[in-house]
């Protein structure tokens, strides 16, 4: 994890890029997912079917709005400014799933602090160039870029 000090010290970290740890992506996920935006896909939940008739190698597959939503989780676990009081999510700017994410599959955060902006006397408004890395896959699961805000 990267720590910054303050919004001054994170402004001086544009540029930089940092990786995240690896998280599974289980079934129960997947499911949970599938039941808090009532999207009942069965390629998503029905691991029997997927066997017989999915395209995507035999296997259900997380939600895209599944592995876009994770990247607050992962950016948590990846960058932390100390003085922050409080951050929210903004918007996704270029959003792309180029890759499905088979159930129980491994992804991890690629992120780069693309701009900095104030954001009233002591916010920020951040723009994250974000890559969600499926282990082992030739294409990333989700390619974003994602705007948060902060306030100390």
């Amino acid at each position: 994890m990267k720590i910054f000090k303050n919004l001054a010290e994170f402004k001086q970290g544009v540029g930089e890029q940092f990786t995240s740890d690896w998280i599974t992506i289980t079934q129960d996920m997947i499911n949970k997912f599938a039941e808090a935006t009532l999207d009942f896909q069965w390629i998503h939940i029905d691991a029997e079917r997927a066997k017989k008739e999915s395209p995507f190698g035999g296997t259900t597959i997380a939600h895209g709005f599944m592995s876009v939503s994770m990247l607050s989780k992962f950016l948590e676990e990846t960058v932390k400014i100390e003085s922050v009081k409080m951050g929210v999510n903004y918007g996704l700017d270029k959003v792309r799933f180029p890759h499905p994410v088979p159930s129980n599959s491994k992804l991890r955060l690629h992120v780069k602090i693309d701009k900095v902006a104030d954001q009233g006397p002591t916010g920020v408004k951040v723009f994250w160039d974000c890559t969600l890395e499926i282990e082992g896959a030739p294409k990333p699961a989700c390619v974003a870029t994602f705007i948060s805000l902060a306030f100390e």
